[in-house]
């Protein structure tokens, strides 16, 4: 069973930040990174055409619960912050992603305005070099389109391998590095796009799920037939949906308008788990848990963040922002989230394993050694 470690909440110092950006109804402007020795997370938030990052204690605190398992944070101070200096958008930036390397120390910060212009750094962990620019691609149409919302994911096999895509131009651009590989066109607004992590199709990175309207497609980017379209999985018509993300296992999760999230096994694509108005509003983001991938995040167009485990469609925990969210992120291979809300607080939860109560010795279940 999962359980919070610790919820701290932090406030961006004004002179850093004075009035954010609105962004998009998808909050995809934060992206983290857990130090090697966990005592603190670098938070890299976007507003307007800058990259910002603020340094985050993550210290062991007595989570203190409100009613149905409302987590009350703790107030933290943020131990360093600056501007990023190496990602130069003219335009505002609508998603950042990092990404981790096979090369200790070393992650791959992407982000992507509103005209699809794609600038991938190479950081040092550490947070003390990010002076290094790796390689900047112009969008195919130069950035004479129409602007709007843009997402970018990476592959999960291989990081030089990333999809942009531009919702008003309804098409997702495959870049490995700064090479063009494939364009896709969509039927509908894309959404939310993620790399599935699943080996049954023989290769993990080539496999592309897209949100798109009140679908679900599924593309194989090593297929030429019907455009490279795999599947598509309508959902309930005039529902949109807005968040897909993938597990270890390979599961598809999808969420949004109907506020009810459906598992999808890759092997069938048919549906696992539906999770049936879980939450109070339009869901726009979702993670699988890196601990126990039957157990996910969910995120709301409100403040609510919630961790459910979702064979039972039950409610583990649950945190609040305190204004709508601007960007909202969990760690690539921890369970550490990240939300920045627009009031300029940032919260952090630290979510660990923890043994149940029914494997305990009753005294220990009771409280009492």
């Amino acid at each position: 069973m999962l359980g919070a470690k610790s919820l701290s909440k932090a406030v961006v110092p004004s002179s850093l930040i004075e009035n954010p950006s609105p962004g998009s109804l998808q909050s995809t402007r934060l992206a983290l990174h857990v130090n090697e020795d966990c005592s603190s997370c670098w938070v890299y938030i976007a507003s307007g055409c800058q990259i910002y990052k603020l340094q985050i204690p993550l210290e062991d605190s007595l989570i203190s619960e409100g009613k149905e398992s409302l987590l009350i944070p703790v107030h933290t101070e943020v131990m360093n912050s600056l501007m990023v200096n190496r990602c130069p958008h003219r335009s505002e930036i609508q998603s950042i992603v990092l990404a981790e390397t096979e090369s200790t120390g070393y992650s791959m910060l992407g982000t992507v305005d509103s005209y699809g212009h794609l600038i991938v750094s190479k950081l040092d962990t550490t947070g003390t070099d990010v002076e290094r620019l790796t390689y900047s691609v112009l969008p195919r149409d130069c950035g004479i389109g129409e602007s709007g919302w843009a997402g970018l994911c990476f592959s999960p096999t291989q990081w030089s391998t990333a999809a942009v895509a531009r919702s008003f131009c309804k098409t997702i651009d495959v870049y490995d590095q700064d090479i063009h590989v494939r364009k896709l066109c969509t039927l509908w607004y894309p959404s939310s796009l993620n790399f599935t992590k699943s080996s049954h199709y023989g290769n993990e990175g080539s496999i592309l799920a897209i949100t798109e309207g009140s679908q679900l497609t599924i593309w194989d980017l090593r297929m030429k037939e019907n455009g490279g379209c795999l599947q598509r999985i309508c959902g309930s018509l005039g529902d949109a949906f807005y968040a897909v993300c993938s597990s270890s296992t390979g599961n598809i999760a999808v969420g949004g308008a109907d506020r009810t999230v459906t598992i999808y096994d890759p092997r069938r694509w048919s549906a696992l788990s539906r999770w049936v108005h879980c939450s109070k509003y339009e869901i726009t983001g979702l993670a699988f848990s890196s601990v126990d991938s039957d157990y996910i995040y969910i995120q709301g167009v409100d403040y609510e963040v919630f961790c459910g485990q979702w064979k039972d469609s039950s409610k583990v925990f649950s945190f609040r922002g305190d204004s709508n969210w601007l960007g909202f992120s969990k760690c690539q291979n921890k369970d550490v989230l990240g939300g920045w809300c627009d009031s300029g607080s940032i919260f952090v939860a630290d979510v660990v394993a923890k043994e149940s109560e029914t494997s305990m010795p009753q005294g220990f279940a009771n409280g009492f050694p």
